[in-house]
């Protein structure tokens, strides 16, 4: 069997789609390593959804085929939504890949790689809770994909055209697998999807997040759960109920997009910046300690500078605790792909940092706010201390692994033997930096 290298690009998807490939190759006897000198094969699980994620993925293509050439050993898989959505293009420009597969047959990488004929799927590979699936995460967190595709068709987005239409999982599939690895000692729970608050409406469920939700919250040795992405039009009064359930963390992953009446319409959504400052206003009314996290694009077709003043006026007012914001990608297929560029390059970058200055300044108080505070938080990075005092890495509970900041915990005792798998450890807050705060273990006893 192979010793396989598998490098991961783009979402946190994308992780969840890589560690299903590591759970089925495992199963027929692979092994793997994230030493390139001693893997024989290589598979890269890409990206397509913009050009900036394009350009990456060819870059890791080529590394890989340097990699393999004058080596006839070493071969080189590329899969995932790049090849799902230009597969022709990239089979012409790098024949010397040994073997290519879209977004059908993740679960199949074994079967595919052996030669065997199965057959082919018309649809997005959706999981549940039997397909086997290796958590390369810290020990005590892991994703849980709970559908796969979109429905919506907001006009700059690629997506539906790449994974298809929404696909949810059962609920009690998804119960089966978080139980599961909650038995494992996972803690926390990431709920992942193209549109979380869609979740079971393609089954004919309506308030589909807040029933999962009201499973979820009742097993035991879960501690922490947070669903991730969902559309501001789709919030509930069912779903601020639930959110105060004391395992669920109070975290609003929001993409608002943008602010401009005309730029949202173009877009395809449907809440203006008063609508939005208005939900934002009930969220933290209804739900105790509520953060919200959005994204925004700069430089959408017709963005001119009174629609961008808007923008800045809305990132101000709302004072999103986490925000990210992107340069607007135009994507073959899509309706906006028609409208005429009208920001250049240079100018929608100059707008992303101008935003994320905003921004900073908003982090800075949010954070700050937390000193001289005790909190509770998830151990992430964990080793026995040296002689000298040491640093431990972990998050508080309104902060998202990978895309919010970290809670430092600083001059943790010399000699202290920490647990393989750690758990909770109570921070008291000594200092705020931009996007991560710094404190001190307020007892040595981890949870």
């Amino acid at each position: 069997m192979s010793r396989i290298a598998l490098i991961t690009l783009g979402c946190a998807k994308n992780l969840v789609d890589s560690e299903v490939m590591l759970g089925c190759l495992a199963k027929e006897g692979h092994s793997f390593t994230t030493d390139l000198d001693k893997a024989r094969m290589v598979i890269i699980n890409t990206c397509g959804f913009i050009q900036a994620a394009r350009t990456e993925s060819d870059q890791a293509i080529e590394r890989a085929l340097a990699w393999k050439k004058n080596n006839s050993h070493r071969s080189v898989v590329v899969v995932g939504c790049y090849v799902e959505r230009y597969g022709d293009y990239l089979k012409a420009k790098y024949p010397q890949v040994d073997f290519w597969s879209g977004v059908t047959d993740f679960d199949r990488i074994g079967q595919l790689l052996k030669g065997e004929t199965i057959d082919c799927r018309q649809t997005t590979f959706l999981l549940d809770h039997r397909t086997p699936r290796v958590i390369t995460t810290a020990s005590n967190w892991a994703y849980v994909k709970i559908s796969e595709g979109c429905s919506h068709r907001c006009s700059f987005c690629s997506i539906p055209l790449i994974k298809g239409p929404y696909q949810s999982r059962s609920i009690s599939s998804i119960v089966a697998e978080v139980r599961n690895l909650a038995s494992m000692g996972v803690k926390e729970v990431n709920l992942i999807s193209q549109d979380s608050t869609f979740f079971g409406r393609d089954r004919g469920l309506k308030g589909g997040l807040t029933s999962l939700l009201e499973k979820l919250v009742y097993i035991k040795g879960l501690k922490w759960i947070r669903w991730l992405y969902g559309y501001p039009e789709e919030i509930t009064d069912d779903l601020l109920e639930i959110m105060n359930e004391e395992k669920i963390c109070p975290y609003f992953d929001l993409p608002f997009q943008h602010a401009s009446a005309a730029i949202v319409k173009n877009m395809g959504r449907s809440m203006k910046a008063l609508e939005s400052l208005r939900l934002i206003e009930k969220i933290r009314r209804r739900v105790k300690g509520a953060v919200i996290r959005t994204s925004l694009i700069v430089g959408f077709p017709g963005e001119g500078l009174r629609e961008f003043s808007e923008l800045k006026r809305f990132v101000s007012e709302a004072r999103f605790e986490h925000l990210g914001v992107f340069t607007y990608s135009p994507e073959a297929g899509t309706a906006a792909y028609n409208l005429k560029e009208t920001v250049s390059a240079a100018e929608k970058e100059r707008r992303r940092r101008e935003i994320m200055s905003i921004q900073r300044e908003i982090s800075r108080d949010f954070y700050r706010s937390f000193k001289g505070q005790s909190l509770e938080v998830l151990v992430e990075d964990e080793s026995w201390c040296q002689p000298e005092p040491a640093c431990l890495y972990g998050r508080a509970k309104f902060q998202a692994p990978e895309v919010d900041g970290q809670v430092i915990i600083k001059d943790v005792q010399p000699g202290l033997p920490l647990r393989a798998e750690p758990d909770f450890l109570q921070v008291r807050i000594i200092g705020a930096l931009t996007y991560d705060l710094v404190g001190k273990a307020v007892n040595a006893e981890v949870s």
